[in-house]
Order: structure tokens, then C-alpha cells, then sequence
């Protein structure tokens, strides 16, 4: 039996949430130039710290590190007993991507962990065996039932508004480096048996210099069931796919047949880095993570843009606090707040 006909589904991001998770950052010359590890070990902290002032988070890590990696976070000034680690061996910081995507069940409260296979964006970053392994590592450390989806799939690829719909992208889930054995039928339908949902949107491709092929965290989200926030770009070389993009989001109609609201969030100017493997790096405010009562947001010293984002996703949430955390030096490597964190609901 398939989890949606026992009754789970995937909870949107504003729902009540038990914790947070995070990948820590592993010893490998191959991230962030193999030179800034100090650097990234504190911004991880900040990003946790700021997570446990609204919930608890849950590290991903080898046992050898959590000493430390208690002293970083109390140097940030995490909250001590928010702060949960677990001894999950993995190869790379994206929890997003690699991690369960949990699912609940309405009638019953259960919450689940739905196991999806993970190749590092279409085989681009090996190792991944690690990685790959990680849902089954909190199944196992937390007691929950695990239910194997037989497809890749990364969680930044995805978006649920909790009305039956998923949002997604062509460019990732079409793509024939991650399950080219499956037509666009069956994902469709793998989609909607194991996370509960009844109909996928699709749009066309992502921003430049995304490694994930285009995941639809970087592109458009859901804040509430009928309203998504969309990048747009009034120039450069995102402009054309970030107009296809709106224009197929004003087409699409929520379940009541409805058009969706939908409010434009403009990019910010291009971060780049000389001699760096990704010429235009792939950073958007729309990879903000939702927590209990806060929204945390991914600026990039970018004050009249920074300022310009944040102002926006206020008005959108007016009952959370909505907190920057300044993410240039993570989007080095490809992604921001959102990437790097997987939700677990209550």
C-alpha cells in the first residue's frame, strides 16, 4: 500500500513543525575552495542558533564532531537544549536535498519518513552513498516508519501549498540523469502515492549557475495555499526563463479553479566570484526556510535589495518574524537557508 492511501501526506512549511535538520559541514577540500571551513563551521552555527530560537534543530554529524560542534553553537548563541545531534555519517551539507521528506497523517498524527534516492543532482559531486543514506538514518534514530519511494528525488525540488498541489520543475524531474526510466505519467504518479498529493505544476527551468539542474526552491514558493512569492529579473541572462516561468504560474488555477496570487520578488544583482566553477552564483531570496512563528532569509550585502526582499516577505508574514541571515559566502557553493535544512513536522 502506498502512503497516500493510508492517509499520509506531505505538510506544507507553515505547519506546526517539531525541528529542524541540518547536514554539518564535513572535511573535504572540494567545498568552498577547501579554504574557508572556519568561516562556513560559524555561519552554520549562526543559521542553527537562529533556528533555536524558534525550534529545536537536529545535526546531521559524525559523533566525533558534536563536541565541537557545541561550542560553535553556543558561541553563536544557540539555545543549549534546542540543540539535538546525532551521530549520521554523510558526504555534503544538503540536507534539503538528501534528507527525508517527512509525511503525516491527519487521521492519526504519525509521522513518517519517505525515503527517496539521491544521486547528487544527476551524478555530479561523488560521493553520495552517504548522503543517500541519511533518511534511513533518522528512521532508524527516531523510531518513525520508512516508506521506500524508488525514484530520485531532491526536496529542493519540490514545493506543496497543502491543497493537493505540488510545484516543480521540467528541467529537474524530466531530466534524464535522474530517473530516465520513468515518463512524465509516472513521476506524476510516484509524486502523488507517496506524498499525498493530487496534482503537479509544472515550470520550465531554473536560474544560472544552479548545480540541481533548476529546483523550484530558487524559482517560486508557496507562503500560504492560494499565494507564491516568484523571482523575477528584469535583465541579464535570467530574464527570459524567469518570464516563462510567471507567465506559466499565472496559468496555473488552484484547486477551486481560481488563478493564484502572485506577488514578484526580483533577484538580486549578480554575485560573482573570479575563477570560481560557477561564473554567476545561484543566489534568490526566495530560498528562505519557514519555521514555528519566523521566516529566516537569505540576503547577499545587497542593502537596497536585501532590504527590498525582506520588506516584502514581512508583508506576506505578517504574524512571523522575518529574520536575514547574510548567505554570500554559503551561495558560493550553490545554495542558501533553504537548501541546507529539511523540515520535520510536528
Amino acid at each position: 500500500m502506498t502512503p497516500a492511501s493510508l492517509g499520509f501526506s506531505m505538510p506544507p512549511e507553515w505547519s506546526p513543525q517539531c525541528a529542524v535538520w541540518l547536514s554539518w559541514p564535513v572535511e573535504d577540500p572540494r567545498h568552498w575552495g577547501g579554504n574557508k571551513r572556519a568561516l562556513i563551521v560559524a555561519k552554520f552555527a549562526e543559521y542553527a542558533a537562529a533556528i533555536t530560537r524558534f525550534e529545536p534543530v537536529r545535526v546531521n554529524a559524525p559523533a566525533a564532531e558534536h563536541d565541537a560542534i557545541r561550542v560553535a553553537c553556543n558561541q553563536a548563541k544557540a539555545i543549549p537544549e534546542r540543540v539535538e545531534l546525532f551521530d549520521h555519517l554523510h558526504d555534503d551539507v544538503w540536507c534539503r536535498d538528501h534528507g527525508p521528506l517527512f509525511v503525516r497523517n491527519e487521521s492519526t498524527g504519525e509521522v513518517a519518513v519517505t525515503d527517496w534516492e539521491f544521486n547528487a543532482w544527476g551524478g555530479k559531486f561523488a560521493p553520495w552513498d552517504k548522503d543517500n543514506s541519511i533518511p534511513a538514518q533518522i528512521a532508524r534514530s527516531l523510531d518513525l516508519r520508512r516508506f521506500e519511494a524508488g525514484m530520485i528525488l531532491e526536496g529542493g525540488a519540490i514545493e506543496i501549498n497543502g491543497l493537493g498541489q505540488l510545484l516543480t520543475t521540467e528541467a529537474v524531474l524530466l531530466n534524464p540523469n535522474r530517473n530516465p526510466h520513468l515518463s512524465r505519467e509516472q513521476i506524476e504518479e510516484r509524486l502523488r502515492d507517496i506524498l499525498g498529493v493530487n496534482e503537479v505544476l509544472w515550470l520550465s527551468q531554473g536560474i544560472e549557475g544552479d548545480d540541481t539542474d533548476g529546483h523550484i526552491d530558487d524559482l517560486a514558493r508557496f507562503v500560504e495555499p492560494t499565494t507564491l512569492v516568484a523571482c523575477t529579473a528584469p535583465e541579464g541572462p535570467n530574464r527570459t526563463v524567469l518570464e516563462d516561468n510567471l507567465a506559466r504560474l499565472r496559468e496555473f488555477r488552484t484547486p477551486h479553479g481560481r488563478p493564484f496570487d502572485i506577488v514578484e520578488i526580483p533577484l538580486p544583482d549578480p554575485c560573482e566570484i573570479p575563477g570560481w566553477r560557477l561564473p554567476v552564483l545561484p543566489a534568490s531570496y526566495v530560498n528562505f526556510l519557514i519555521v514555528n512563528g519566523g521566516v529566516l532569509v537569505p540576503t547577499f550585502r545587497q542593502m537596497r535589495n536585501d532590504d527590498h526582499a525582506l520588506g516584502l516577505l514581512r508583508e506576506l508574514f505578517p504574524d512571523r518574524e522575518v529574520h536575514g541571515i547574510d548567505c554570500l559566502d554559503l551561495v558560493e557553493e550553490g545554495g542558501t537557508l533553504h537548501c541546507l535544512s529539511q523540515q520535520q513536522p510536528a
